[in-house]
């Protein structure tokens, strides 16, 4: 499906009036340029591949539930020999959407302001403006979350490289400094 933005490279839009509290089941993939153009946004050699398998609901009165599970090929450069290295990506998902302004996206806070953040907890509901959701852009953002940024090919390892462990480091003197501070 052709996007509306030239900055997405993957995209499927959901209108939200059309989704009823009954789960829709929608299959997508990514055609050759739309794989081309996620390769380039994700700096990656090629993606040869990229479907997703999603749950579309109604959320409460008027948010959206989008789970699914995102599935792609992809080629990186190795980080130690800059070879090839293929990757596959099978990630599940969720996340919910609310209308722009509505009180379920608010951070809870307490009663001197402060937001309190729950790193175990849900995230917090994502914002959409007007009637429709880009399902392909959340696709795109869950894979690319979950590629490696240091590939490798299998077997190789960084050698020639020796970390410094330290034991050669001496603390300068406290008056190392001023040795040769007054010589006439």
């Amino acid at each position: 499906m052709k996007n509306d933005r030239d900055d997405v490279p993957f995209s499927y839009h959901v209108k939200v009036g059309h989704i009823s509290a009954n789960p829709v089941e929608v299959h997508v993939e990514a055609d050759a340029s739309e794989l081309k153009a996620l390769a380039e946004t994700w700096n990656v050699v090629s993606v040869s591949d990229l479907s997703a398998d999603l749950q579309i609901a109604r959320w409460k009165r008027d948010g959206v539930r989008i789970k699914g599970r995102v599935q792609a090929k992809i080629v990186q450069s190795c980080v130690v020999t800059l070879e090839p290295v293929e990757s596959a990506i099978d990630e599940s998902f969720e996340q919910i959407f609310v209308p722009e302004g509505s009180k379920l996206a608010r951070q809870p806070g307490n009663d001197a302001g402060e937001m309190l953040l729950d790193p175990d907890g849900p995230d917090l509901p994502e914002t959409f403006v007007g009637d429709t959701i880009d399902a392909g852009e959340v696709v795109a953002e869950f894979a690319a979350l979950a590629i490696d940024p240091y590939p490798r090919k299998e077997g190789i390892e960084f050698a020639g490289h020796i970390e410094d462990s330290g034991e050669n480091d001496k603390k300068p003197s406290a008056f190392a400094a001023l040795k040769d501070w007054k010589k006439d």
